[in-house]
């Protein structure tokens, strides 16, 4: 979807114009992928706007910097201060919020570790994620993810998303809303961008890390949400076919935040509407962020917005 431009964009500790957040064309990132990134919403609240689990996406940020050896000279509390200078600069809500870092413009070769490291901030406007009003009808994609020990699952890079773009092209090209992919060992993993979940007999089941998944925080927070609400919870490997007989299952993401899954292969999951659990779920999730009920876990930091924006 196009993006919708905003005034200001966070670079190295202050703002400068949308329009001067550019970069060389022999940065070390454009050749070899060398970046980490995070993805987080900013929700309207009645009064005001809350950015969801902020310091927890600031943390994983700094671990995936951390893996790829990549030093940020900024701490989560710096890096959550940039997020709130931004949103409130540009007074759009609710809105994406994209920070990212990477080896910018220095040396050329695979070994990245004399490149400088550039970090940026920015934020827009953005919609729903995963096409279907009515549930997404989804596929298995051909594609698997990486396999444990290649590339660190755990870090939210930019490389990793080369295989997600093949998983989502595929599924699209083919007329499905997405692609759901397997891990080496032939057992479900994830969407291309989001954790999986599904329900059989009244248990939650989802994907465990082992599985080549990314430890979303959309994913941690629906499992929070799922044991206040006394439903079972398991992580276990999880076959294909499981896709196929379950009662019902979703997507959760910072993008696609708790979607649900009509189909799977053009078959229908049960009937194909949002069943009991995930709309259990959705709603928990759905009332905390919109600031319908409590905020009982301080996921939301407030934010000070001139104005809202229609998404």
């Amino acid at each position: 979807m196009p993006i919708e431009t905003t005034a200001n964009i966070w670079h190295n500790g202050q703002l400068i114009p949308w329009e001067k957040a550019n970069i060389h064309v022999m940065s070390h990132v454009i050749h070899y992928g060398s970046s980490v990134f995070e993805g987080i919403r900013c929700y309207e609240q009645p009064g005001g706007a809350g950015i969801f689990r902020l310091p927890e996406h600031m943390q994983r940020l700094l671990d995936s910097a951390k893996i790829y050896r990549m030093p940020l000279p900024y701490s989560v509390e710096q890096l959550m201060d940039a997020v709130v200078d931004v949103v409130e600069a540009n007074g759009v809500t609710p809105c994406y919020v994209r920070p990212i870092a990477f080896r910018g413009y220095g040396e050329i070769g695979v070994n990245p570790l004399k490149s400088p490291v550039e970090v940026y901030v920015a934020n827009f406007p953005w919609g729903k994620y995963v096409p279907g009003d009515a549930g997404a009808d989804v596929c298995i994609s051909s594609w698997n993810r990486l396999a444990p020990n290649t590339m660190p699952s755990l870090a939210k890079a930019g490389a990793n998303y080369m295989n997600s773009q093949l998983i989502r092209m595929e599924a699209e090209v083919n007329g499905y809303s997405e692609g759901i992919a397997l891990d080496v060992n032939g057992y479900l993993s994830e969407g291309s961008g989001e954790n999986l979940f599904i329900i059989r007999g009244g248990t939650l089941y989802t994907t465990p890390l082992a599985n080549s998944v990314l430890n979303g925080i959309t994913r941690d927070s629906i499992l929070v949400l799922a044991r206040q609400l006394g439903i079972p919870v398991v992580e276990q490997a999880l076959p294909r076919e499981m896709l196929y007989i379950c009662d019902e299952a979703f997507f959760t993401g910072t993008a696609a935040e708790v979607t649900h899954l009509r189909s799977v292969d053009r078959i229908l999951v049960a009937d194909g509407k949002m069943g009991p659990i995930t709309t259990a779920l959705h709603k928990a999730f759905f009332d905390i962020v919109n600031g319908l009920a409590p905020d009982t876990y301080n996921w939301l930091t407030p934010v000070k917005v001139r104005e809202a924006v229609g998404v």
